[in-house]
């Protein structure tokens, strides 16, 4: 093979010259011997020329295979075969090699790019098997969100952006991937969404809520969240963890395994069914009172719940009264609340937007919930096969008016004997915390002494209290037959 440097031989268009072509003048250069094979010796030597050797008759002589070509000799030096500018090879070699990296690395970002795509589309695929959907409401691992009855889990803790967030003294050890797995049921809907009791492999139980219509951003939420996580109270039911995504807002809490106020008010009432005796129902308003004054005592006494009402009022080991979901009512978008449903029974007539809530309307709601727990009626009741519509504190407020007290109590209550005075003096907290006029209500904390003052146990003779009705409403009440028991039905 011809060394790197050596020219390339004759064209074989360019056969040697004829014996018979008469000699010519040499080239003045000289070359190497070429590359072909040497001539024979008998061949007479010829002088150089540049173009092709020609015949007699003017066209090129071609010579018969396996001829060699006439060897040079030193005083006839063969032809310098022509070679290309060896700058021209090198810029194409050159030019080869730039193209060659050129197109390997954009080749390599484009595997680099379509990897961080597929990478990505599994990641958010696995974070949407880990969503709610009607799966994870059944039970069943969550799955990509489906539907909005139930919660979407996330990712795990794989980054800042997509992790639940846990505050301090916090002693769960589980992660998004465990609430993930965990088997829940639905507890309840509310206002600002559903509830689910979310059962851990390690039998660990804890409430998520998610919520819906939240209407702020994620400096917003998380600004809220922090300051309802940083609420440590015995009364109060505290928030554990929450996530905030762009399709999801959830919240855990811990789970209260003697259920809410609603359920046991108004749950079904079979033959299994233990109603609420008098000292339990006392100790949920003191309860939930100390709890809603120290909630008004956080962000420089400024801080409201929103939302007081017995679905949101748990039982704790020892049947106090612990309130739940609080700081929501500020995240909603939704500012009506519908006219025909148990939290509309709830809500303060000066509440316009149910967003921008006040201290006030915490204790006019708390009201309703002491009358909730005198009576056993629910806030709202639907009466005469619908067409009705009853709001209990009117009811309660026109029944006291005509001095019909007896009928406003609940008749569980009546099988406990010696605490009609005790009654009666709670009555009248509840109806100082419902009076229509807001600068007319007492504080939480006063409403918390109030209440401390009614729970005696002692069954000596007391004076009796008469009870005082506040403000009215102005109007009449619009439902049950004075003195009736009832059979309104609640509205959920």
């Amino acid at each position: 093979m011809p060394s790197p440097g050596a020219c390339r031989p004759p064209s074989p268009t360019s056969p040697p010259s004829s014996p018979s072509t008469s000699p010519t003048t040499p080239s003045p250069a000289t070359s190497r011997t070429s590359a072909s094979p040497a001539s024979d010796s008998s061949t007479s030597p010829t002088t150089a020329s540049p173009g092709p050797s020609r015949t007699s008759s003017g066209s090129p002589a071609r010579p018969s295979p396996g001829t060699p070509s006439p060897r040079s000799s030193p005083w006839s030096p063969p032809p310098r075969p022509r070679c290309p500018p060896r700058g021209a090879a090198d810029r194409r070699r050159r030019k080869l090699g730039e193209s060659a990296i050129l197109g390997i690395t954009v080749g390599g970002f484009t595997l680099l790019f379509a990897a961080s795509v597929l990478c990505m589309v599994v990641f958010f695929r696995g974070k949407g098997r880990g969503g709610g959907g009607e799966d994870y409401a059944s039970g069943k691992a969550a799955k990509a969100s489906r539907s909005s009855s139930s919660p979407k889990a996330v990712g795990g803790n794989r980054d800042e952006s997509n992790r639940l967030v846990f505050f301090d003294g916090c002693n769960f050890v589980f992660d998004l991937e465990d609430l993930l797995r965990a088997s829940a049921e639905v507890l309840g809907k509310g206002t600002f969404g559903t509830a689910y009791r979310a059962v851990l492999e390690d039998a660990t139980m804890v409430v998520v809520k998610r919520l819906k219509e939240v209407g702020v951003g994620k400096r917003e939420f998380e600004q809220q969240m922090e300051t309802v996580g940083r609420i440590r109270h015995e009364n109060v039911v505290e928030l554990r963890a929450y996530y905030y995504s762009k399709d999801e807002k959830l919240m855990v809490y811990d789970f209260y395994s003697q259920g809410s106020v609603s359920s046991l008010l108004h749950g079904k009432r079979g033959e299994e069914r233990v109603p609420l005796d008098w000292e339990t129902r006392l100790k949920i308003a003191l309860g939930t009172a100390k709890g809603v004054a120290h909630i008004h005592t956080e962000n420089g006494g400024k801080f409201v719940h929103g939302n007081i009402k017995s679905s949101n009022i748990f039982l704790n080991t020892q049947r106090f009264g612990c309130v739940s979901d609080l700081g929501l009512s500020s995240l909603s978008t939704n500012a009506v609340v519908p006219r025909v449903s148990r939290t509309a029974g709830y809500r303060a007539p000066e509440v316009v937007d149910a967003r921008r809530p006040m201290q006030a309307s915490d204790v006019y709601s708390f009201g309703v919930l002491v009358l909730e727990l005198l009576t056993g009626k629910s806030p709202i009741q639907i009466t005469g096969g619908g067409d009705e519509v009853v709001h209990l504190v009117r009811w309660v407020q026109s029944v006291v008016r005509e001095e019909w007290t007896a009928e406003v109590f609940d008749m569980e209550l009546m099988r406990y004997p010696n605490i009609e005075e005790e009654l009666v003096e709670m009555l009248q907290v509840g109806m100082a915390c419902v009076v229509r006029t807001p600068e007319q209500r007492p504080k939480m904390a006063e409403v918390v002494r109030m209440i401390e003052d009614v729970r005696r146990f002692d069954t000596g003779n007391r004076p009796s209290v008469e009870v005082k009705v506040g403000e009215s409403s102005g109007t009449t009440p619009g439902g049950l037959v004075q003195g009736s028991t009832g059979s309104a039905s609640p509205v959920q």
